[in-house]
């Protein structure tokens, strides 16, 4: 097997043409696309319906180009969007692809391995409850088998799109006679993310199974996996998985690295996952190395203390601009800044995705 990632720009969050540009060549064969992950600009909450109108526009064209039917598209491709494009951050997607080849792997080389799954439909009772996290686990696990890894070691970031409840879903469970764990659509989609992160956390292995319990959720934060990247929303009623690692399965030219990050001024940590994949910022990015580059993807929280290294800071307080909209434009800066391009997955909510008040980031390059 063998990956590509093309990063392309949008006019606006329905806008494919460059996606339309590289079928047109013959750059890519729809019928190898396998996944999507993209920064809309919208404003990354509950309402954001740019994550609805881009996977229309998206389960359109490629429905059109490779003749199968929207329904199967979207029940077999994720396409995770995260809304938010705060400060220097630059609408854009990543369209992940793989195809069968007859090129037989490097030895002793791996190459990045992708996998996809999807949990079964929740009911919204389910969402950050233990069966949550128990549906996480075994969708990470047949994503971990789609991409042909034996090894957890070798996985290196793990995409969840969770749904949330809304008040209508909680109206419908209530009908049913059935409770919801809370019918606050935006703490639900903050449970939401948490059950994705110990699923993921007990997949992997990253956390002991006996500590990753709903009593330790929003408590116990050393609990976390630095591969987990969870995300939440109204578009989906199941979990959607993209999982990314290396295989000396697979083929070509790319791999993929992480690093946690410790808070939201870790440079080190970006500068270290780029030196994994034989990148060098000094202090920013030659433009061939930036070149190089095919995506990157963070995950950030505001420190729930209140203070970064010591210092005050007011995201937590600030009641006319949302805590995440603060992180992912600071962070997104950041690490735009060392790489020198804007096209960066930055998104918010990472409770117990890589270290408290931190986060983690994950770099897919050329080798």
């Amino acid at each position: 097997m063998r990956a590509s990632v093309h990063r392309l720009g949008m006019a606006h969050p329905g806008d494919l043409s460059q996606l339309a540009a590289l079928f047109d060549a013959g750059t890519l064969d729809p019928r190898h696309v396998c996944a999507v992950i993209g920064k809309t600009e919208g404003n990354g909450g509950v309402n954001d319906f740019t994550r609805g109108y881009f996977t229309l526009a998206f389960s359109a064209l490629l429905a059109e180009r490779s003749g199968r039917p929207r329904a199967e598209i979207l029940d077999s491709v994720p396409c995770v969007l995260s809304g938010g494009t705060e400060g220097v951050l630059s609408p854009h997607y990543l369209v992940f692809a793989r195809e069968a080849v007859e090129v037989a792997p490097v030895t002793g080389q791996k190459r990045l391995a992708i996998g996809v799954a999807f949990s079964p439909a929740m009911p919204p009772e389910q969402v950050g409850c233990r069966a949550h996290v128990d549906l996480v686990v075994a969708a990470v696990q047949q994503a971990m088998a789609d991409a042909g890894i034996d090894d957890p070691a070798d996985v290196h970031f793990v995409q969840v799109k969770a749904p949330c409840v809304t008040a209508a879903r909680a109206q419908e469970a209530a009908a049913r006679g059935a409770a919801v764990l809370t019918a606050e659509s935006g703490r639900s989609m903050a449970y939401a993310r948490v059950a994705g992160a110990f699923g993921v956390a007990l997949a992997l292995g990253d956390a002991p199974a006996a500590r990753l319990t709903e009593d330790a959720m929003f408590r116990d934060y050393d609990l976390q996996s630095d591969r987990a990247s969870i995300s939440s929303g109204v578009e989906v009623a199941c979990n959607e998985v993209i999982l990314l690692g290396n295989s000396a399965g697979w083929s070509g030219d790319l791999a993929i690295a992480h690093r946690p990050m410790a808070d939201a001024l870790d440079i080190g940590g970006v500068s270290a996952v780029l030196g994994d994949l034989g990148l060098a910022a000094a202090p920013q990015l030659s433009a061939a190395d930036a070149a190089r580059i095919h995506g990157v993807l963070v995950k950030c929280e505001p420190d729930r203390r209140g203070a970064l290294r010591g210092n005050r800071h007011t995201m937590l307080d600030d009641t006319d601009i949302n805590a995440q909209r603060h992180i992912r434009g600071a962070v997104g800066g950041l690490v735009a800044g060392i790489i020198g391009d804007g096209r960066i997955f930055v998104s918010g909510g990472a409770e117990h995705q890589g270290p408290d008040g931190g986060g983690l980031i994950a770099v897919i390059a050329r080798v």
